[in-house]
């Protein structure tokens, strides 16, 4: 292949990992239409806690979106926080502490960002769609079935646009990985088995300025029996899915989405083995195992999440019969391996789906290997640059499919096809045997 052909390769490559998340990734992309951002779209946030405050930090990033309404019960705090830092931005909107007073008073919406609570996002999605508003959900769409089946009946009933934050969907690294090294070049050969993890250290509960605390009477109206249950409602089992839910959630979705299939059973064990059982209803541990029946085989996947220790960070490893995958969204994390004495990779490098292997091999020690021992593969790295927060390119996905430029690329039907897959963990702990899926549960 010429050096021509090469750069047009790579000049595609670019194009479609970027179409695919609806985002420009300057200056990998020279020439593209800028129709897709040119209208302004007005939008309003519901919970501006941490995650809400990640999600306007993104938004703040992409061009013609215009904030007009925050929404949050923590009102000397959390809500002034963001309605100030909007303000600083040029944004002019109005700060609220009723999601359905912020609805019933702001008529121009085109859509409504939802960073709430898990056990408050089936009637806050509901109720925006209601009023004619596009959606997009933080993940766990709901911390029950029940929630998330309300989800998907009100997407049906009123036709809006809802996307559920699954980001990892629009990460280009992911979609190149998908499109390209999985669906076309086949390059692991049959995948067999997969596993991933999410660990954090241990962290105490999260305190709060007490001259700022939310009125017993407001934090009971949204369902908190006090401000720790609220500044901690993670770990009780009426708010929250559990760990789980909060970290395996993102990455349980991609082993659906890159085997193309839904498992068949899972079997899991957890406990609170670390932290208080009377604040931390849910489990700080949890290991579980997935069957799944692709079209190339059976796959085994492990996850597991602790609470109580960081090391290794986040990945996902997908390995098979020619190679093996392991993706993250921390970039450094992204490798390729070819499994010794498979077919050379050669065509897939001179196609720009890999860059050349990287020698990473540790300095002699003078060390005699035993010979049974597997001498470590060498490393491919992926011909995508991605330095964006990592929610940008899946909001700008989602205002895109507003627009009606794009496609979403997690919708409904999507995120709750993982929420069945994920919330049936919760099920397998308690019951402490092997939980079978039907396909029809998948489905409403």
């Amino acid at each position: 292949m010429n050096d021509k052909n090469d750069l047009n390769r790579r000049e595609f490559l670019k194009v479609s990992a970027a179409a695919g998340a609806g985002v420009i990734f300057s200056p990998y992309i020279k020439t593209f239409s800028k129709d897709s951002f040119s209208k302004d779209l007005n939008i309003a946030i519901i919970g501006t806690g941490a995650q809400g405050q990640v999600l306007i930090n993104a938004c703040l990033k992409i061009p013609n979106i215009k904030f007009k309404a925050v929404c949050d019960i923590w009102e000397s705090y959390n809500l002034q926080r963001a309605y100030r830092l909007l303000q600083k931005y040029g944004h002019k909107l109005n700060p609220y502490t009723d999601y359905q007073e912020m609805l019933s008073k702001e008529k121009n919406l085109d859509a409504v960002i939802i960073a709430t609570p898990d056990f408050w996002h089936a009637d806050h999605a509901v109720h925006c769609m209601e009023a004619g508003l596009n959606v997009y959900c933080e993940k766990e769409m709901s911390n029950t079935l029940e929630g998330a089946r309300r989800i998907v009946e009100a997407q049906r009933r009123t036709g809006k646009k809802v996307q559920i934050g699954h980001q990892r969907r629009s990460n280009p690294n992911y979609l190149h990985c998908y499109n390209h090294l999985i669906n076309e070049a086949e390059i692991l050969g049959r995948i067999t088995t997969v596993n991933g993890q999410w660990n954090r250290s241990v962290q105490p509960d999260n305190g709060w300025p007490k001259p700022n605390a939310i009125p017993a009477a407001v934090l009971k109206k949204y369902g908190f029996e006090n401000m720790h249950q609220h500044r901690n409602w993670r770990w009780y089992k009426k708010l929250g899915g559990g760990p789980i839910v909060d970290l395996g959630s993102h990455q349980i979705d991609i082993y659906n989405w890159f085997l193309n299939a839904a498992p068949n059973s899972v079997i899991a064990s957890g406990g609170t083995d670390y932290y208080d059982k009377k604040t931390h209803e849910w489990y700080d541990n949890v290991i579980a195992t997935f069957s799944f029946k692709t079209k190339k085989g059976v796959v085994r996947a492990s996850y597991q999440t602790i609470t109580t220790n960081s090391n290794q960070g986040y990945f996902e490893s997908f390995m098979g019969d020619q190679g093996s995958l392991t993706i993250s969204e921390s970039a450094g994390r992204v490798g390729v391996y070819k499994e010794p004495g498979n077919i050379d990779w050669e065509k897939w490098i001179r196609m720009k789906y890999l860059e050349a292997p990287v020698d990473e091999k540790p300095a002699s020690t003078g060390a005699v290997l035993d010979v049974r021992e597997t001498v470590a593969p060498q490393k491919h790295k992926l011909p995508i640059l991605f330095n964006d927060p990592y929610h940008k390119p899946h909001l700008e996905n989602f205002f895109n499919a507003v627009r009606g430029t794009a496609e979403l690329n997690c919708p409904v039907d999507v995120g709750y096809e993982t929420a069945v897959t994920v919330l049936k963990v919760n099920e397998a702990v308690k019951s402490k045997r092997e939980i079978f899926f039907n396909k029809s549960e998948f489905r409403i």
